[in-house]
């Protein structure tokens, strides 16, 4: 049997680098998906103000990714600057309608709906006219996207995930990691579909850093009864029944 294995690195956020930062008025961060392996992969985005999160969002598609976040996590885009006729987004009804200048490959037409229904105001989207989701393009898809958090935000214990799935039997793993690498805690995860039809999966996971064990900033009582709720959490889900010992 294989599963898809996702690895929820608390990297960043842990060493203090979230993406969440704003400038002093200099910038908005929109949520963009720009190309990972060829897939659609979310990124917050710092781009210049435009009236609108939309307009903004795509400005920040046609102009490609950050240096920072293309290097940390090898990413790409399909578009080019000049592709969308921006003057024409408009936002009705929970309708974005956008069109566009050049023809697009299925690869950039995927980064558009995308970035724009992610948009709080948007429930639907329309590119030329067209009726355009998500779910149109599965094979720009990766098997699970994580949509919450995205990569650079700061987190903390539990770890609270959300996103889409389309895995085997809708079940994937998931592996949180330090800034090390090291494994801080990992479970299985099922989607409320699979196999061939994407569903939406959200789970929760408590962990430990070592920097957390810190007596005063972790109080050790409160930590001592995360792990055992975790652990009696995991074991159950597993089939193993917990009896407590007497004291």
């Amino acid at each position: 049997m294989i599963r898809a294995v996702v690895l929820l690195a608390a990297i960043a956020a842990l060493a203090g680098c979230g993406g969440d930062e704003a400038d002093s008025g200099a910038s908005v961060t929109v949520e963009t998906y720009f190309l990972r392996d060829g897939v659609v992969w979310p990124v917050w985005t710092k781009a210049e103000p435009a009236g609108d999160d939309g307009r903004a969002a795509l400005e920040a598609l046609e102009a490609g990714p950050a240096d920072d976040a293309a290097d940390a996590l090898e990413l790409d885009t399909a578009l080019e600057e000049g592709d969308l006729d921006l003057d024409s987004l408009a936002v009705e009804g929970g309708v974005a309608r956008v069109s566009t200048v050049a023809e697009l490959s299925s690869e950039a037409e995927a980064q558009v709906v995308y970035t724009l229904s992610r948009l709080p105001e948007v429930e639907s989207v329309e590119l030329d006219g067209e009726a355009a989701a998500p779910a149109d393009y599965e094979e720009q898809t990766p098997s699970v996207l994580v949509q919450i958090p995205l990569a650079f935000d700061p987190v903390s214990s539990p770890l609270v995930a959300s996103g889409t799935a389309n895995t085997f039997e809708a079940t994937f793993s998931f592996e949180i990691l330090d800034a090390d690498g090291e494994l801080l805690a990992g479970d299985f995860v099922t989607a409320t579909s699979g196999t061939g039809t994407r569903g939406t999966f959200e789970f929760e996971q408590p962990f430990v850093v070592e920097e957390e064990q810190d007596p005063a900033k972790a109080p050790p009582a409160e930590y001592a009864k995360i792990g055992y709720r975790a652990l009696t959490a995991a074991l159950t889900k597993a089939g193993y029944r917990i009896e407590e010992a007497p004291v």
